[in-house]
């Protein structure tokens, strides 16, 4: 199982970071690891200790 560090990201937020290579399966990022257009993420605590990250694809 793979760690990830949670950062703080500025007064108010904290993030977790996602490995490239999974970004680049889910075709967020090419190739070269640079990304494609912009995307959104809804994030959710589904429990103690969980949480849930799913891509947005359509926000209208």
């Amino acid at each position: 199982m793979a760690l990830n560090k949670l950062r703080e990201l500025d007064d108010y937020s904290y993030g977790v970071t996602v490995p490239k290579d999974d970004l680049r399966i889910d075709g967020i990022l090419d190739e070269n690891g640079d990304l494609e257009g912009d995307h959104h993420f809804h994030v959710q605590r589904t429990g103690k200790g969980k949480w849930s990250l799913e891509v947005v694809d359509d926000l209208e």
